[in-house]
């Protein structure tokens, strides 16, 4: 599967196509947004940035996991929040405002968090003899992250009307794609996959819940009020495994890095749909309200 042209050269563009889709999404309001909410946004990035990777990474050791798998994990717990968790915060009544700003303040930080978080991980679990991230595949991932999302946003300026009437064919070409990857990306290891959904299934679903519940605990620890709390809960818990998924493929060229991301994009839907119910069930009120979200 590596070695293919679909997956060297088709899968970057497609995430190109994605990530510009998510470009013609946001404005520069976007991201001026968090001088009105700094709190909310200020705690799903620390949470984002910092301790998820420091969660994954207890998971990895704690299970012991092999070298490429536990780098995949790393890299899933690296990759931004993206479009689909600003979808599963406004079907919970979520504060779809403070996703849109997390989201284009994470595309930016993504380009460096995703290439030091990943470096390190190939150091510390010694793949370095089958992976490598060097200068010019970071350069690759700031390009394939970073570039298409700001051609968005400058496309968006000039012609607002083509980015609304590009927003559905994008999504719904978003979720092909992921679909499309997963499934090849496990049916390229088909001979190891009972083995990897051992490993890995148990650790990206503890992953995953630990994600959801950090976003949302989290942000009512610091009395941030409901709407806020569910839309920090999505946009931490669900991940752009697309990102991920284009890395291990074309940049790091292993399918078994991409494995985990594979099975976590899977597991996602199902525990976020899951979780989403639960907390609109304890709060049957929550986000009624239209107002902006408070500092």
């Amino acid at each position: 599967m590596n070695d293919s042209a679909l997956i060297t050269t088709g899968l970057p563009i497609a995430l190109a196509i994605i990530m510009f889709g998510l470009g013609l999404s946001l404005t520069t309001d976007d991201f001026r947004r968090v001088t009105r909410s700094p709190k909310a946004v200020v705690v799903a990035l620390v949470l984002q940035v910092l301790v998820l990777p420091l969660v994954a990474f207890g998971l990895v050791k704690l299970f012991d996991l092999d070298p490429l798998l536990a780098v995949g994990v790393m890299l899933l717990a690296a990759s931004p929040g993206g479009t689909t968790a600003n979808l599963f915060s406004h079907l919970f009544r979520g504060d779809v405002a403070l996703n849109i700003t997390l989201t284009a303040i994470n595309s930016v930080l993504a380009a460096i968090t995703i290439p030091i978080i990943t470096n390190l991980a190939i150091d510390h679990f010694d793949a370095q003899g089958d992976l490598g991230l060097q200068l010019g595949k970071v350069v690759q991932v700031i390009a394939i992250v970073l570039i298409p999302v700001a051609i968005g946003m400058a496309v968006r300026r000039r012609s607002a009307g083509f980015a609304a009437r590009a927003d559905r064919p994008v999504r719904i070409f978003s979720i092909v794609v992921l679909v499309i990857v997963s499934v090849g990306a496990l049916l390229g290891e088909r001979e190891n996959l009972a083995d990897y959904m051992q490993q890995v299934g148990l650790v990206t679903g503890i992953f995953c819940l630990a994600s959801l519940t950090l976003g949302y605990a989290g942000a009512r620890l610091l009395r941030l009020d409901e709407r806020q709390a569910i839309a920090s809960s999505m946009e931490v818990g669900i991940h752009n495994t697309t990102v991920a998924l284009t890395i291990a493929l074309s940049v790091l060229d292993s399918t078994e890095v991409a494995i985990p991301s594979a099975v976590y994009s899977v597991l996602m839907y199902v525990l976020a749909t899951a979780f989403g119910y639960l907390v609109t069930r304890r709060h049957p009120d929550a986000g009624k309200s239209l107002g902006r979200p408070a500092g």
